[in-house]
């Protein structure tokens, strides 16, 4: 990794993500949302190390696996009884601690935008000037849904990657203005992903819910 996206993640975290998206000409703000589009659209799979930071300094690290349309699963680290996993239609967050269980539509999320490759960026994302003409930066916000959060997402022009991207990272902010840093590393895409990487084990009592 380029130590150069580092550094722009951070301050992402730092800032208010509405004052980040500065002027930037029509033309390359169309050609970033579109290569960012293609990107997505041309994931099918992806694996990759993480690391998470909260907006109270906390970092776990964990597995992040990705297969479209809008599967994904947060593994996180030995210790740690979170399990976060998309199936397609919506997140459900498992805290085996307490044996709670949250669900909520992927379109409600942040994440969203990075899960629907049938979403267009250019109806609802903003191009961010980072200063780095090999980082690229997309802010993705629904206009009509703002309750929904925010979620920018942090490129390396990589020709090696799908549309020419490697996905470094993102910073996303939800409902209730909870940030959420995420940085990504040894990403690999288009391995074999079986389905059954995002089920889940119910952990609630029996006859409250079934998990899969």
């Amino acid at each position: 990794m380029k130590r150069s996206v580092a550094p722009l993640l951070l301050a992402l975290a730092a800032a208010p993500l509405a004052n980040l998206a500065a002027p930037v000409q029509a033309q390359q703000t169309q050609a970033g949302l579109e290569q960012v589009n293609a990107y997505i659209r041309g994931v099918t799979t992806m694996t990759a190390d993480f690391t998470q930071t909260d907006r109270n300094g906390q970092t776990l690290t964990g597995k992040l696996i990705i297969k479209q349309p809008g599967k994904v699963r947060f593994q996180y680290q030995k210790g740690v009884p979170l399990l976060i996993v998309g199936d397609g239609k919506a997140l459900t967050m498992i805290d085996y601690e307490v044996r709670q269980v949250q669900r909520w539509p992927i379109g409600s999320s942040p994440l969203g935008a990075l899960l629907d490759p049938k979403k267009d960026l250019s109806r609802f994302g903003k191009l961010i000037q980072t200063g780095d003409p090999k980082v690229l930066s997309v802010q993705a916000r629904d206009p009509k849904r703002p309750e929904f959060g925010t979620i920018t997402m942090i490129f390396q022009r990589d020709a090696s990657g799908p549309a020419g991207l490697q996905l470094y990272g993102w910073v996303a902010l939800d409902s209730q203005n909870n940030r959420t840093t995420v940085r990504l590393s040894n990403q690999r895409y288009g391995v074999a992903v079986a389905d059954s990487a995002f089920r889940w084990n119910d952990p609630r009592p029996k006859g409250r819910a079934a998990g899969g």
